[in-house]
């Protein structure tokens, strides 16, 4: 029971906001998890070495340094100057982000995608005098959905990419069109939930306009890096070779940037990853996934509610690594990856700690606004049940017509 026992205490610490009693924030809330993990014999000290996904690691820390040099080098910039361009609403702007944050996430992975423009959306909104909550949800819950689309928007589908032997056309062929239906659903409710509380316009911005350009040496060498993610080549090293790339071609000291990258992520990370690891191997745990993720046990309906709990019970990423082997075995269609990569995603909306993205959005806004669970589930509830009634069906529906 140790292994349950602590997963529990890290979530709570992760879920909540700064406990009063513990105010150590999330990543040190994932770290004190895996030290107490280590410490009432969950899980051996080497065990928990051999839990560290190194792989995502690498990647991720790649991420973090792309988009230090994104940010330092004024592109976070120039996408919010897309975003208010031509002085929209605090409505329009809304649908602005939400738009923008799917389809950068189907390109580029939703976890860089919250990383880069975060940081960027919080100061727009400190000094438009806009709420942040309405879009710091439209920034997290609009790239965990476009991330569906393609084996390259999340790590839970990279996994399946390399499990299933879908191709990256084959995938967003039938997962693509789901995510297309389910956006202006999802934008809609977003409207409908936030928008009577956003004010009429935005206030004027106080600070003076940036007129330094972006640099294209860095744009060039981040593009040619997730061209060549999404031709075959190794994400983690790609993502390390692509960050070591840019802080060479800047001829600069790499001090300021690296001083920007945000350093707790990886903390929370590698905390989750022996916590979570250990407790996946609880004989208790693994009762309960099997009961609530097992394909066909009572339906597409029964399967995919037993993935959306699963999905929050023990993070999406590692559900996927546990069932990603049976389906490989038993030869599993086509349809059912792709339903195994959209629910699983989408299920990352339903609370703030279902997705990676939701708590990078929720830390880099933490100076100005501590977002909370509930405040969280109020909206991610509603999107995740409308969206997957939507999407769901849509995938049935591309796997009848690609598979006869």
């Amino acid at each position: 029971m140790v292994a349950p026992f602590v997963l529990l205490v890290t979530y709570a610490l992760i879920a909540g906001r700064r406990w009063k009693l513990l105010p150590i924030g999330r990543p040190s809330g994932a770290l004190l998890g895996a030290v107490l993990m280590v410490a009432l014999g969950g899980v051996t000290p080497a065990g928990a070495y051999d839990l560290l996904d190194l792989p995502t690691l690498a990647l991720l820390l790649g991420m973090l340094i792309i988009a230090a040099v994104l940010d330092q080098d004024g592109h976070m910039d120039t996408i919010v100057g897309v975003l208010v361009r031509g002085d929209p609403t605090p409505r329009a702007l809304l649908v602005r982000l939400a738009l923008v944050a799917a389809a950068g996430s189907a390109a580029l992975m939703n976890d860089t995608v919250c990383l880069v423009l975060a940081p960027a959306i919080v100061r727009l909104c400190v000094r438009r005098g806009l709420p942040l909550t309405p879009y710091l949800l439209a920034l997290a819950t609009s790239s965990n959905l476009g991330s569906a689309a393609t084996l390259i928007g999340n790590p839970q589908n990279m996994l399946i990419a390399g499990a299933s032997g879908l191709s990256f056309l084959d995938f967003a062929a039938r997962a693509g069109p789901a995510v297309l239906a389910a956006l202006p659903v999802h934008v809609g409710l977003l409207l409908g939930v936030y928008g009577k509380d956003l004010p009429a316009r935005m206030s004027p911005d106080a600070e003076p306009t940036t007129t330094r350009a972006p640099s294209a040496r860095t744009l060039v060498l981040t593009v040619g890096g997730v061209v060549a993610m999404a031709l075959g080549a190794d994400l983690g090293w790609t993502a390390l070779a692509t960050a070591t790339a840019l802080l060479v071609a800047r001829r600069q000291d790499p001090a300021p940037v690296l001083a920007k990258a945000d350093w707790p992520v990886l903390l929370l990370f590698a905390g989750l990853f022996v916590v979570v690891g250990a407790a996946r191997g609880s004989p208790e745990l693994m009762g309960i996934i099997g009961t609530v993720a097992a394909p066909g046990a009572a339906g597409v309906l029964g399967w995919t509610g037993g993935l959306v709990v699963a999905s929050n019970v023990v993070s999406n990423v590692p559900l996927v690594m546990l069932l990603a082997p049976g389906l490989a075995a038993s030869h599993a269609a086509p349809s059912t990856w792709a339903l195994l990569g959209f629910v699983t995603t989408v299920a990352g909306n339903l609370t703030l700690i279902g997705s990676v993205a939701n708590l990078l959005v929720a830390e880099a806004a933490k100076a100005h606004h501590d977002l909370g669970f509930f405040e969280y589930l109020r909206f991610g509830a509603l999107t995740t049940l409308v969206t997957l009634a939507v999407g769901v069906p849509a995938v049935l529906a591309m796997g009848w017509l690609l598979d006869g």
